[in-house]
């Protein structure tokens, strides 16, 4: 497992925070991750999470499961709302600006539908902490920081790996039109591999679409051999799709859950870049417990990175219990 760079700085942090006698981690969290200890003994906060997922995207569950773990440890009520759709995203963390929440984790997936909403969080003094993507307008939206990994950089390792397999002819799957971050992924792709890259817009949460659509795509177009899925549900529906299409090209995708793994154990995927969801969960709702009670900044602002890691069939056996309860 290969992982670019790691969010060490922010987890120095937190380790520090939980050797204080005075709102630290009482005990340590459960080995199964479950976040079993008693926790701080700091006041209760409100912290609400809304996110851009669609409905049935397992990546979600995974940050929501880190979000609630360290809720439980930060003596935190963790609130979770979404909305694929932009305006409806903004509408949810309107929802919670006029809840007076202590703090809010928000994706930036459409940016600018965000703009207004984020000053209105900033007006009221709730701060804001942004996860997963649109790293580069987290900054300007007002946010303490940023947690996730850079897509662009994620994406060029993913054709810095294709090269390595000697592919010559790639597909970039894009399954949300206008999502900033999956656009970069592509581009990312474009940028460092030395063969070609097509992308092809699909509907991601139409499966039997999405499937008809890389199928054909891969019977219209000779020599595809890498099919590169933005998404860890989109890989299955490509394995299916190649094999509608009697396809020979490789699924390689994005992000990672129990699914994945089973196919990457039986080599129906062949590689996988990891970005850590449940860690990007987990540690949003750590800045903003940190900021709260303690005025911290992590990382000054900048950054903190969870990714991306290239994982193979090699990775399996450690990857299997991980996705098996969620965390990974």
């Amino acid at each position: 497992m290969r992982t670019a760079r790691t969010a060490a700085a922010l987890v120095a942090v937190i380790a520090l925070a939980g050797c204080s006698s005075s709102g630290g981690k009482d005990d340590e969290e459960s080995a199964d991750g479950s976040g079993g200890g008693k926790g701080v003994n700091t006041p209760r906060l409100k912290i609400a999470m809304v996110t851009h997922s669609g409905e049935g995207d397992t990546f979600w569950d995974i940050v929501q499961n880190g979000a609630e773990t360290a809720a439980r440890k930060d003596n935190v009520e963790f609130l979770y709302a979404n909305d694929k759709e932009a305006k409806g995203q903004a509408e949810l963390v309107q929802s919670f600006v006029d809840k007076k929440v202590d703090g809010i984790v928000v994706t930036l997936a459409k940016p600018e539908a965000m703009k207004s909403v984020l000053a209105k969080a900033a007006d009221a003094g709730i701060p804001v902490v942004t996860i997963n993507s649109g790293a580069e307008f987290s900054a300007k939206s007002g946010a303490l920081g940023h947690i996730g990994q850079d897509e662009s950089v994620a994406g060029e390792a993913v054709g810095d790996e294709l090269n390595k397999r000697g592919m010559k002819k790639a597909l970039c799957v894009i399954h949300e039109q206008g999502n900033v971050s999956l656009e970069q992924r592509c581009a990312g792709v474009e940028k460092t591999f030395e063969g070609t890259v097509e992308n092809l817009n699909v509907e991601g949460a139409n499966a039997p679409g999405a499937q008809s659509s890389i199928s054909a795509k891969l019977q219209a177009t000779k020599g595809i051999d890498a099919v590169v899925t933005l998404g860890a549900p989109i890989a299955a529906i490509s394995v299916k799709a190649k094999e509608d299409a009697g396809s020979e090209a490789e699924v390689d995708t994005f992000d990672l859950n129990a699914e994945v793994v089973k196919r990457l154990k039986a080599e129906e995927v062949g590689f996988a870049v990891d970005q850590q969801p449940y860690l990007q969960g987990y540690l949003a709702i750590d800045q903003l417990w940190l900021h709260k009670t303690n005025a911290n900044v992590v990382g000054g602002g900048k950054p903190v990175l969870t990714g991306p890691a290239i994982v193979t069939e090699k990775d399996v056996p450690e990857l299997e219990k991980y996705t098996a309860r969620g965390t990974r």
